[in-house]
C-alpha cells in the first residue's frame, strides 16, 4: 500500500481515478482494509476484480451469447450443436461444448470487441490442423463450434476493453497473481503509461515446515485435524486449511465439527451434494412416469404436505406389494383406508403434472407449482443452499421471466430431458455456505492464500495425485490449440503451481501432510514438490500430533434374553425352527415381533419363483379336481395358461422373470411326467390347519395333501432348491421339523410325508420322510418342554453358529459379528 500511495503521488493520480485490479474477489475487502489503515482520511482508490468492475455497465446476453450461466449456456449449446449438424448428439455433447467454450472465452474476451472478428479470422484456418482423422471427428466438431461461439459472443467484460470504463482513469494497477489474467493484461497494454503491472507474491523466507507422512486417508484426516487444534491452542491464528483434496477436506471438517471448531469454507462444494438440492432433484425424479417406488417414497419422506405417519403406512403397503415401479401399484394395494387413498390421489396429481412434454419456461412453472403444492417451496427458501438451487434453476417467477423473450427457452423438453438439464445445472454450480465472521479456521485453495495474513497453514493432500508438480490442463483443447488461443499450457500451469507452493511455504507455521496409500490400498508417494523440500532439508518430520487417550476395554458378550411374559400362544413350523436354530432369534422375531423390511428394488429370485410355482400348482390341481378327468394331452396347455395368469397376478415382468421362464417348459413337462406316475389323489393345497397342544396352538399352511389308495394321507411340501439339498434334510430325519410338524397338525389321520423337489431341469423327485411317526412324537414332547421352560424364565441365548446366522434378520440386534470371533 505504501508503494501504491507513492506511485500515485509521483504520477499525480487522484485516488478516485485510480483502480487496482486484484486477482481474487476475496482480496477486495482485505485490500480496502489495508488502505483504510494506511490512509483513514480522504479518497481511496477502487479495489476491484475485472468482473466486479465490469458490472458497473449493464449487460445482457444475446440469443446465442455465452453467458457463464450454466443453465442458460447448456440450452444455448444445444442450439449451436443443432446448427453444427449434431442434433442427435446435442444432449450428450452440450456439457462438453460448454466446458470447451468457457475455456476458450478467456482468450476471446481479452480481445477488444471491435477486433474480435479479425482475431477469429486469423486463427480459424489453424484451429483444426491435425484433426482431420474420422476418429476425432466429434472432438473437432466441438472445438470448431466452441470457437465460433466464443468469437461471435459479446461479454460483460467488453465494457473494460471498449474504453467506456477506463476513459477517465489516471492510473490502473494490475496486481498479478500466480497466473496472468488475459483481460487485465490486455487493458494494461491499451492504457500504456497509465497502467502498471505488479506481481502480488512477495519474496520472503520460508516458515517452519513440519512434514507428516500418514499411512492412509483416515490417518491423514485425523493428523490434519489434530494439527489445526494444536495451532488454535497455541494461538497461531488465523489458521488456513488447504483444500488440495476436497474429499479429504470434508472429512477433516467433520472431525473439527465434533470438537466444536467453527470453519469458514471459501471454496464451497457442488450444489448438487447439498441436502436441499438433493431433495429438489428427488422430487423431479419421483415425478417421472417410470419412477421407482423407492424414489417416490424417498421424495415423500421430505414432503411436508403429507404426514410422516401416512408416509410410513404407504411404505408398508408398497413393500408388501413388492412392485419396483410406482405406476405398477394398483388401488387394491393401498387397502381400505380413506386417508391412504386420498394421499395416493394427491401424489398421482402431483406426478401427472410433471410428465407432459413442454417448453422450458412451462417446466419451470410446473416445478414451482409442484414444490409449492407439496410444501417444499418454503423449506427450500428458508435454507441457504435451497435458495441457491432455486436461483440456479431460475425457479423464482421473476428470474424465469427474464427468459420469456429468449428463443431457447421455448424449446420443448420431455421430462427426462428437463431432469437431465436440472441435474447438470446443480452439478456445475458451487455452493459456499454462509459464515458467522468469527471463524479462525479458513478453508481455501493453495492458490488463494495470496494476500491473506495467515499465522499458520495446514496443508493436507500433498501426495503425487492431489498435488502434482505439473498439473494436467483441462480437457477440451489440445496443447497446440491452447498455444494458438493463448490459453495456459502445461508449462504455465506448472509455473503457477510451483509459485503457489513457494508462497504457501512462506506462512510462519506450515504442516504438510500426505498419505502412503490410497483408499484402494495402492501405494502412493509424496508430491514431487514435497520431495524437493525434503531433499533441500527445509522441513522436519513431525511427531504424530494426535493425542493418545486410555479407554477401558468393554468386550461385547453374546446376548441372552428372558421373557416369560411374551410366550406366544401360537406356534408355526417356521417359528419353532427359529427356536431350534437360535433361541435369541426366536425371541427377536417371534416374541418381540420384529421384522426385516422387504426390499422394493429386489431382483426376482428363486424365492419368487417358488412362490409363483406354489400358486400355479395349487390352481392347476384345484382345476383338475373341479373339472373331473382332464386328458393328459390337454394338461400341458392348462398348466401353461395357469402359469401365464399367475405371472400377471403376481405382476412379474417378463424381462425379470426370463431366467425362470426359460426353465419353465422343462419344469412343466417334468412335473406332468411325475404326476402320471403318482398314485395319490389331490385333496387340497395350501390349506390352513391347527391343533391344540395344551395352552399352545400349533398352526400352519400345508403345501399339499393327497389321499393315497389305501386310505392314508400324504403330506407334501414343495422345494425348488437343489435335489441334494432336499436329500440332505432327510439324512437325519429326526432333526427335520417341518414334515413332522405338519403331521402333528393332522392328528386324526394316518400320515405319510415327503418333500417334492421340483428341479429347474425338469427332474421331479419325492424325498420321503421314513421316520415320520417317531419324529412327530419326539417333536410334540420337545415343543411342550421348550415352551414350558421359556414360560418359567429360561434364558434364550444367541448361539452365533452355523449357516443360520448368514441371512438372519436379527443379526444386527444380537451383534453377532462383535462377539463371535
Amino acid at each position: 500500500m505504501e508503494r501504491l500511495r507513492a506511485e500515485m503521488a509521483a504520477r499525480g493520480a487522484h485516488p478516485a481515478r485510480t483502480v487496482v485490479l486484484v486477482p481474487y474477489a476475496q482480496l477486495m475487502p482485505l485490500a480496502r482494509r489495508f488502505w483504510a489503515d494506511l490512509a483513514p482520511d480522504g479518497f481511496a482508490p477502487r479495489f476491484e476484480t475485472t468482473h466486479n468492475w465490469a458490472r458497473q455497465r449493464p449487460w445482457m446476453a444475446g440469443e446465442l451469447d455465452l453467458s457463464f450461466d450454466i443453465g442458460r449456456d447448456l440450452l444455448t449449446a444445444r442450439g449451436w450443436l443443432e446448427q453444427g449438424g449434431l442434433r442427435t448428439q446435442a444432449d450428450a455433447l452440450a456439457g462438453q461444448l460448454v466446458d470447451a467454450a468457457w475455456q476458450a472465452a478467456e482468450a476471446a474476451r481479452a480481445v477488444p470487441p471491435a477486433q474480435r472478428a479479425g482475431w477469429a479470422a486469423r486463427l480459424r484456418p489453424q484451429l483444426l490442423q491435425g484433426m482431420e482423422a474420422p476418429v476425432v471427428a466429434i472432438e473437432a466438431a466441438i472445438a470448431r463450434i466452441a470457437f465460433e461461439w466464443v468469437a461471435a459472443s459479446s461479454y460483460a467484460t467488453d465494457a473494460v476493453l471498449d474504453g467506456s470504463l477506463a476513459a477517465g482513469l489516471d492510473l490502473l494497477v494490475v496486481l498479478q497473481g500466480f497466473q496472468a489474467e488475459a483481460v487485465p493484461q490486455a487493458l494494461a497494454r491499451q492504457l500504456g503509461d497509465r497502467a502498471l503491472t505488479w506481481p502480488l507474491p512477495a519474496q520472503a523466507t520460508q516458515g517452519a515446515i513440519a512434514l507428516h507422512a500418514a499411512a492412509d486417508a483416515t490417518e491423514e484426516a485425523e493428523r490434519a485435524a489434530a494439527c489445526v487444534l494444536q495451532r488454535l491452542a497455541a494461538g497461531e491464528v488465523p489458521v488456513a486449511l488447504g483444500a488440495t483434496d476436497r474429499v479429504l477436506t470434508r472429512r477433516i471438517g467433520a472431525l473439527l465439527f465434533t470438537r466444536g471448531v467453527p470453519v469458514r469454507d471459501e471454496t464451497g462444494w457442488k450444489l448438487s451434494t447439498t441436502r436441499a438440492a438433493a431433495n429438489l432433484m428427488t422430487a423431479l425424479r419421483a415425478s417421472a412416469w417410470d419412477a421407482p417406488a423407492d424414489a417416490v417414497l424417498d421424495w415423500l419422506k421430505n414432503v411436508p404436505a403429507i404426514g410422516s405417519g401416512t408416509v410410513q403406512a404407504l411404505e408398508r403397503r408398497v413393500r408388501r406389494a413388492g412392485q419396483r415401479e410406482w405406476r405398477m401399484l394398483r388401488a387394491s394395494d393401498w387397502g381400505e383406508s380413506e386417508g391412504l387413498q386420498a394421499a395416493v390421489q394427491r401424489i398421482a396429481g402431483w406426478r401427472e403434472g410433471m410428465q407432459a412434454t413442454r417448453t422450458l419456461l412451462e417446466w419451470l412453472a410446473a416445478t414451482r407449482t409442484l414444490l409449492r403444492d407439496c410444501g417444499q417451496w418454503d423449506v427450500l427458501r428458508s435454507d441457504a443452499a435451497g435458495m441457491k438451487a432455486l436461483e440456479a434453476l431460475r425457479l423464482d417467477e421473476s428470474a424465469s421471466g427474464e427468459w420469456a423473450a429468449w428463443p431457447q427457452a421455448q424449446r420443448r423438453l420431455g421430462a427426462r430431458e428437463f431432469n437431465a438439464w436440472a441435474n447438470e445445472v446443480l452439478e456445475s454450480v458451487s455452493f459456499v455456505p454462509p459464515h458467522r465472521g468469527d471463524e479462525q479456521v479458513v478453508v481455501l485453495p493453495m492458490s488463494q492464500l495470496l494476500g491473506h495474513p495467515f499465522a499458520s497453514l495446514v496443508l493436507p493432500g500433498c501426495d503425487e495425485r492431489s498435488l502434482p508438480a505439473s498439473p494436467e490442463p483441462p480437457a477440451g483443447w489440445s496443447q497446440a490449440q491452447r498455444r494458438l488461443l493463448g490459453l495456459p499450457v502445461r508449462e504455465d500451469l506448472e509455473a503457477a503451481q510451483r509459485a503457489a507452493w513457494a508462497h504457501a511455504l512462506q506462512t510462519p507455521r506450515v504442516d504438510v501432510l500426505w498419505r502412503a496409500s490410497d483408499d484402494t490400498g495402492e501405494r502412493s508417494l509424496a508430491s514431487p514438490l514435497v520431495q524437493a523440500v525434503r531433499l533441500a532439508g527445509a522441513g522436519e518430520s513431525a511427531p504424530d500430533p494426535r493425542m493418545l487417550r486410555e479407554e477401558a476395554a468393554q468386550p461385547v458378550v453374546a446376548p441372552t434374553a428372558r421373557a416369560p411374559q411374551l410366550v406366544p400362544m401360537q406356534l408355526s413350523a417356521s417359528s419353532y425352527e427359529d427356536l431350534r436354530r437360535c433361541p435369541y432369534r426366536f425371541f427377536a422375531l417371534r416374541m418381540l415381533g420384529l421384522k426385516e423390511a422387504d426390499e422394493i428394488e429386489a431382483e426376482v429370485d428363486k424365492r419368487d419363483f417358488g412362490t409363483w410355482l406354489h400358486g400355479v400348482l395349487k390352481v392347476f390341481h384345484e382345476t383338475l379336481r373341479d373339472r373331473g378327468e382332464v386328458p393328459p394331452g390337454e394338461r400341458a396347455a392348462l398348466l401353461e395358461s395357469i402359469a401365464r395368469d399367475a405371472m400377471e397376478r403376481q405382476r412379474l415382468g417378463e424381462g425379470e422373470f426370463l431366467p425362470f421362464a426359460a426353465a419353465w417348459p422343462a419344469v412343466r413337462e417334468g412335473y406332468l411326467a411325475w404326476l402320471r406316475e403318482h398314485e395319490g389323489a389331490f385333496e387340497e393345497a395350501e390349506g390352513e390347519h391347527s391343533v391344540q397342544l395344551g395352552p399352545l396352538t400349533l398352526a400352519g399352511r400345508i403345501d399339499r395333501i393327497d389321499r393315497l389308495p389305501d386310505g392314508g394321507t400324504l403330506v407334501m411340501d414343495y422345494k425348488t432348491e437343489g435335489l441334494q439339498a432336499t436329500r440332505d434334510r432327510m439324512k437325519t430325519p429326526l432333526e427335520d421339523t417341518q414334515l413332522a410338524f405338519y403331521a402333528l397338525l393332522l392328528p386324526e389321520r394316518e400320515v405319510q410325508a415327503a418333500y417334492l423337489n421340483v428341479g429347474e431341469r425338469g427332474e421331479v423327485k419325492a424325498v420321503a420322510h421314513e421316520s415320520l411317526s417317531e419324529a412327530s412324537h419326539m417333536l410334540k414332547e420337545a415343543i411342550a418342554t421348550e415352551m414350558r421352560r421359556i414360560s418359567e424364565g429360561a434364558p434364550m441365548p444367541a448361539l452365533g453358529e452355523g449357516r443360520a446366522c448368514e441371512f438372519c434378520a436379527a443379526r444386527g440386534l444380537c451383534r453377532r459379528d462383535s462377539w463371535s470371533e
